[in-house]
């Protein structure tokens, strides 16, 4: 049986998910190339693809802090990583992207729901709040997709 923080850490995933395919599943052909951020410039596309790449990069992560592992390392330059993630998933299609998402969130979910509360108690490196235990990161999964998906739900308003 998983144990109640195990559960709510997995209703947050799933409830962000299902909020981000909502806006996602909104976006119209020519809103996914409107830029929605300028210092880099990132399309709506791009986001999508740093969805996926931070989704799947961030689960190996945390994977590793919950076996013992030590997480990221202090010097990680996200800036590079993101524009080294972005030119990777360049010629991915939004429909393409998409998918990748909703299979990475899958895996994020079956794997989060093995974890007991000794492994989310756990205390590794992540990226940009430093050391932090493995709930918090998982928590931060969805943060942050809740905090680029309010951003794009504000362009999309001001470009209907």
């Amino acid at each position: 049986m998983t144990s109640p923080r195990v559960e709510a850490l997995a209703a947050r995933l799933e409830k962000g998910r299902k909020k981000s395919f909502e806006i996602f599943n909104a976006i119209t052909p020519e809103q996914w190339q409107v830029p929605l951020y300028l210092q880099p410039e990132w399309r709506v596309q791009h986001l999508l693809a740093h969805f996926v790449s931070s989704e799947s990069q961030l689960r190996l992560l945390i994977q590793d802090v919950a076996s013992g592992g030590m997480g990221a390392p202090p010097d990680q330059d996200l800036d590079s990583y993101n524009a080294s993630e972005q030119t990777r998933l360049e010629g991915r299609s939004v429909l393409e992207l998409l998918d990748m998402l909703e299979t990475e969130r899958q895996q994020t979910l079956e794997w989060v729901r093995t974890l007991d509360d000794d492994q989310l108690d756990k205390i590794g490196r992540h990226p940009a709040l430093g050391l932090v235990n493995v709930e918090t990161m998982i928590t931060a999964i969805y943060g942050h997709q809740l905090m680029h998906m309010r951003d794009l739900s504000r362009l999309a308003a001001s470009i209907v």
